[in-house]
């Protein structure tokens, strides 16, 4: 019986993936920058520019990227905590990209988001039943007897006692805290998670446990993940496929196992040769980037990884790659692959 439902649920996994819940279409966020004596807008911040793709039901879409990417802003951006400049966001083929925040509020029942400081993203002064029944009290989901036994239930499932509800966030370890933080991720029952570096802030010894709560988590309430994260190795754990992002643009997609036996792009080659390997013997040519990565306020043109790429060429300075399909599933913006 046991096989017959891992069956079914695998076949359920693949008949989901042909359909999108997460839409990302040219999505741009920039960032105003003010200076004078009026303070009036100068520049703009590129955190997000021109950033496309989709994520199907039942899947783990892992972003990385090096700190200043863009990678937690564009997060924040298909939640609408952050308003994209320009660009379509669709949730379940429904636009949402300018819809007013009244309205949004039905949509971010079936959204949510689990933040990378499990220190910061809880309130200190309240405890940890009410930090996870908030939530459903704003969306109006039940009554008070049915919450009380959603978080009895909620906290069971993530590792921890039912008389943790009455102790404040203070009480707990930074792994236990980002426990409480998934707990309210699930409190109202949603579809789609962002995982905003759920583990970056943690002991390697507790990211491990965590991780694999995340996605024991994902075949219970048949969840879909927007997975953030530096760690490549980390990625590699979890997701299904990959996006690799740097200053705000989008350098190679990919399924996993494509990205980790074949890295095209010189940017995602570079991440990968820093990953430590654990057979000591082992050998691996190490890719050292000169200098610092460029500035999003004045970002360089063309290819804007053109002033740290050992293999840049002239045309790199002039024009924006397009992401070119490379094989099946695995797209690239590199001029090296132009057709």
């Amino acid at each position: 019986m046991n096989n017959q439902n891992e069956k079914m649920n695998k076949d359920e996994k693949q008949y989901n993936s042909n359909s999108p819940i997460v839409e990302v279409k040219n999505v741009k966020k920039y960032f105003p920058v003010k200076s004078g004596l009026f303070k009036r807008k100068k520049d703009f911040v590129k955190a997000v520019d021109d950033i496309s793709f989709s994520i199907h039901h039942g899947e783990t879409f892992g972003i990385v990227g090096e700190s200043g990417s863009g990678k937690s802003t564009l997060g924040r951006t298909i939640l609408r905590l952050n308003e994209p400049t320009d660009g379509k966001i669709f949730y379940d083929g429904e636009d949402i990209s300018h819809i007013k925040q009244h309205d949004m509020r039905d949509y971010r029942r079936h959204m949510q988001m689990v933040f990378q400081d499990p220190f910061s993203s809880l309130n200190p002064r309240m405890r940890v039943g009410e930090l996870i029944e908030e939530p459903m009290i704003i969306h109006q989901y039940g009554d008070s007897s049915t919450r009380k036994k959603r978080i009895q239930n909620l906290l069971e499932t993530v590792g921890l006692p039912a008389g943790a509800a009455e102790k404040f966030p203070h009480e707990f370890s930074g792994g236990q805290r980002q426990r409480i933080g998934i707990a309210r991720s699930l409190a109202i029952q949603p579809k789609f998670i962002i995982a905003d570096e759920p583990v970056s802030a943690l002991d390697v010894s507790i990211q491990s446990q965590i991780l694999n709560l995340i996605s024991d988590l994902q075949e219970e309430f048949n969840l879909t993940y927007l997975f953030i994260a530096h760690d490549l190795s980390v990625v590699k754990h979890i997701s299904d496929r990959v996006g690799v992002m740097y200053l705000g643009k989008m350098m190679e997609l990919s399924p996993k196992r494509s990205l980790f036996n074949n890295p095209l792009h010189p940017y995602t080659r570079s991440l990968l040769s820093a990953v430590p390997i654990p057979d000591p013997h082992a050998k691996r040519e190490r890719i050292i980037l000169k200098g610092d990565i460029p500035s999003p306020v004045n970002p360089p043109s063309g290819c804007v990884f053109r002033t740290r790429c050992p293999m840049a060429f002239e045309r790199c300075a002039t024009e924006i790659p397009e992401m070119n399909k490379v094989e099946e599933g695995h797209y690239v913006a590199c001029h090296l692959y132009d057709k």
